[in-house]
């Protein structure tokens, strides 16, 4: 639940972890093919699993970065009101927190 007291610029980290991905994939695959040719195929296989891992990693990062803002909300979202209940807000922030602003009034 989004409070209003997320810092302004924080920012999923789904750009660098895709970029590690395709780091790793360069790995996975030369290991691979160097393993075969050195005619280790224990180590050829671990490193086909880890191809395998890196890729359907690199294809969740893809998903989640082409849902765009409805999985990554920007500042130009706002936060959601914290739920009450009979004994008051269920969560609130720690002292000196930014707190969310109230709606703006109408004005004539």
């Amino acid at each position: 639940m989004r409070t209003g007291s997320e810092p302004v610029t924080a920012r999923s980290a789904l750009r660098m972890r895709f970029w590690l991905s395709v780091w790793g994939l360069v790995w996975a695959v030369a290991g691979t093919v160097a393993f075969l040719l050195a005619g280790r195929p224990g180590w050829a296989a671990a490193c086909g699993v880890l191809w395998l891992v890196v890729t359907v990693d690199m294809a969740v990062v893809l998903r989640h970065l082409r849902q765009g803002p409805h999985y990554q909300p920007g500042p130009e979202v706002p936060p959601y009101r914290p739920l009450e209940d009979a004994d008051g807000p269920r969560h609130r922030p720690p002292d000196g927190a930014a707190r969310p602003h109230p709606p703006p009034e109408d004005q004539p």
